[in-house]
C-alpha cells in the first residue's frame, strides 16, 4: 500500500487532562483524509494506549524533512518542544492551546475540529518569528556549546545563595557591569514570557528587536534595554564569580557556564514558522490573555482608521 504523501506531526502534552483523547481525534481525522499523522519517540511511549496504526514516527519512518505541518497540543512549552522538532526543516508549528495563557498557540481547544479541517486544506499562513543563535565561548575564545532560542537565552546564577558577577557588550563594546540574578536576551516572542517576568517591555511581534533584561540587578544602571536586531549581546560571567552560572535557552536546552565563559547572542539567520488561521492585532491577543480592563473605550467601531498624530 502507498504511504500517503502528506505527514502531519502531532506533538501533545499526553500527561496534562484529556490532551490524549484531543491526540486521537486529531489523528483520526488526519487519516480519515488520507494524511498520515508523526509522533515523535516520547510522545509514542505516552500515548501507547491508542490505536496507532498508521502513524509513523519521527526519525525512525520519516525524517523531519518530510513534515509539512506540526499541530501541537498542549501549552506555550509543548509548542516550543515542538519548534525544537522541526528545527532543521521547514515546517510550521499551529498551537491548539490545551493550557492557561497560551501566547504561542494560535487557537483554543474548542476550535480544534475546524483547525484540523483547514490543515488539511492547506487553509492557513505562515507567519515568521525571529529566533536567536546563541554560542559559548571559553576563556581561549573557543566555541564550545551553540543552540537557538525562539523565546530567549539567560544567563542564571547556578546556587540561589551566590551572586552572577557579569559585564554586558554590546556590539563590541562593554556597557556595564553588575551583579545580579541573571540576564535575559529575549526575542519579540519572548516578551510576554521571561523577559516579562523580570520588568521587560512587551515588543510587539512585528517589531524586529533583541530586549536585554538584567534579573535582581545590583546596579545604578541595569534597565532592560532594546536593541537592533542586527545587534550582538554578549554577555560574560567575570572571574570574581564564586562559582559558575548556567546557560537557559527557552526553559528547555542548558549549559554551565564556569567563570570567563562568554554567551553571545545574535539573531538567528533560520527563523521560527508558525502557521496561522486567524490572523489578529497583538493588542487583541494582549488583552485576552491577560484579561486587561478595557470598559470605557470610545474608539472606532468599525475598521481602524489612521488619527490625526
Amino acid at each position: 500500500m502507498t504511504q500517503p504523501q502528506r505527514r502531519i506531526l502531532v506533538v501533545v502534552h499526553a500527561h496534562r487532562g484529556d490532551n490524549a483523547d484531543a491526540a486521537r481525534r486529531v489523528m483520526q481525522a488526519l487519516r480519515a483524509a488520507d494524511a498520515q499523522p508523526v509522533l515523535a519517540p516520547d510522545d509514542r511511549v505516552d500515548l501507547e494506549a491508542l490505536d496507532l496504526e498508521g502513524v509513523a514516527t519521527l526519525g525512525v519512518d520519516v525524517t523531519v524533512d518530510d513534515i509539512e505541518l506540526a499541530i501541537v497540543l498542549g501549552g506555550d512549552g509543548t509548542i516550543l518542544r515542538a519548534a525544537e522538532l522541526v528545527r532543521e526543516g521547514t515546517a510550521p508549528v499551529l498551537g491548539i492551546n490545551m493550557g492557561h495563557v497560551g501566547f504561542l498557540a494560535e487557537i483554543e481547544r474548542d476550535d480544534m475540529d475546524d483547525a484540523v479541517r483547514r490543515v488539511i486544506a492547506r487553509d492557513y499562513e505562515v507567519e515568521e518569528r525571529l529566533a536567536l543563535s546563541v554560542r559559548v565561548k571559553d576563556a581561549t575564545n573557543t566555541v564550545i556549546y551553540e543552540t537557538w532560542a525562539l523565546n530567549e537565552a539567560t544567563v542564571e546564577k547556578a546556587s540561589r545563595e551566590r551572586m552572577l558577577e557579569v559585564v554586558i557588550e554590546i556590539d563590541g563594546r562593554p556597557l556595564s557591569s553588575f551583579g545580579c540574578d541573571g540576564v535575559v536576551v529575549s526575542t519579540p516572542t519572548g516578551s510576554t514570557a521571561y523577559a516579562f517576568s523580570g520588568g521587560g517591555p512587551i515588543v510587539w511581534p512585528t517589531v524586529e528587536a533583541l530586549s536585554v533584561v538584567p534579573l535582581s540587578a545590583h546596579a545604578l544602571f541595569a534597565r532592560p534595554l532594546v536593541v537592533s536586531p542586527e545587534a550582538a549581546v554578549a554577555i560574560e560571567v567575570l572571574d570574581r564569580t564564586n562559582g559558575v552560572g548556567i546557560l537557559w535557552c527557552d526553559g528547555r536546552r542548558s549549559h554551565d557556564l564556569p567563570p570567563g565563559a562568554r554567551v553571545v547572542v545574535r539573531r538567528s539567520t533560520e527563523p521560527v514558522r508558525l502557521a496561522r488561521l486567524h490572523p489578529a492585532a497583538f493588542t487583541d491577543r494582549l488583552v485576552r490573555k491577560f484579561r486587561l480592563p478595557v470598559s470605557g473605550w470610545r474608539g472606532p467601531a468599525g475598521p481602524v482608521e489612521a488619527e490625526a498624530r
